[in-house]
């Protein structure tokens, strides 16, 4: 991994495959070497990657991983319990310092012109770069209310066809500080409907919002338990340990579940005897990967 002037930006691409192993090597392999990590769900059927890399460089290397996948992934296939509208579904460009946002920001814009142009994909832009827009807003109803949408001049893609690529769907990207992906396991017999009822209370809009907070309830065929869902986008205004806190007052936690990497900072206060699965800090991982490019 280099970096410019000791800059470093993330990408986080969540790719619809979770459970084809050789398709998922392939495509860590494709977004080479600046990969952090890789979370993989077979039942959300999608496998999140974390990249490092400088500005201007950071976008080629999602786009090779992005190639691999339209060759691996049919979306008309797609069964996972996660909503999607894209075999590369989000390809956010992360900052981890306020110095380093409008990088970020140039970066998401030269990703989303080469994932257009190059690979025929329908990129949308979301959340600062296009006026606060949502993921659920692009996601609601999937692929097929998604191409209704464009057919009828509702929404015209930022970049690429006005049309869904066939087998790709689309791709949503974005600039964004870190978000944490955390996912709460509820103890049997907390059934589904436990699930999006808690779900629906703590997110933001619900009755117990938390700041910043999506969730959603799903059940894991796996695991045979219901779990809530959550993406934590500001873990200041609400740390995890508050996540688990509002869950915990209407179900008992299993176990937790990081994706991806998280800020050290979000894990403040967090109840020690809960079990966190795939718990790696995102500091501890960066410095790794400088270390290591710097020998």
């Amino acid at each position: 991994m280099t970096t410019t002037g000791g800059r470093t930006l993330l990408a986080v691409p969540n790719v619809s495959e979770g459970r084809d192993r050789g398709a998922i090597d392939a495509i860590a392999r494709a977004f080479d070497a600046g990969l952090l990590d890789v979370h993989t769900d077979p039942d959300h059927h999608r496998s999140v990657f974390t990249l490092a890399g400088s500005p201007g460089r950071l976008a080629a290397s999602v786009v090779a991983g992005a190639a691999e996948a339209l060759e691996r992934i049919d979306l008309n296939r797609h069964d996972g319990i996660h909503p999607r509208v894209g075999a590369v579904d989000v390809a956010p460009i992360v900052y981890l310092t306020e110095l380093d946002r409008g990088a970020a920001c140039a970066e998401a814009l030269v990703l989303g012109d080469r994932l257009g142009h190059e690979l025929g994909v329908p990129v949308f832009l979301y959340g600062a770069l296009r006026d606060g827009r949502t993921r659920a807003e692009l996601r609601r109803g999937g692929p097929r209310r998604l191409a209704e949408r464009i057919a009828g001049g509702e929404l015209r893609p930022d970049f690429g066809p006005a049309r869904l690529h066939p087998t790709a769907g689309a791709t949503l990207v974005a600039a964004r500080p870190p978000l944490v992906a955390f996912n709460v396991e509820l103890e049997p017999p907390a059934t589904l409907e436990d699930a999006k009822r808690i779900a629906t209370r703590i997110r933001e809009s619900g009755s117990e919002g938390l700041p910043g907070v999506r969730a959603i309830g799903l059940w894991l065929d796996h695991e045979g338990v219901a779990q809530v869902s959550t993406n934590v986008e500001d873990h200041h205004r609400a740390p995890l340990a508050a996540v688990v806190a509002a869950i915990a007052r209407h179900a008992e936690p299993r176990r937790a579940e990081l994706v991806g990497l998280a800020p050290s900072a979000a894990f403040d206060g967090f109840p020690p005897e809960l079990p966190v699965v795939n718990l790696r800090l995102l500091e501890n991982e960066v410095a790794v990967k400088k270390t290591s490019a710097e020998k």
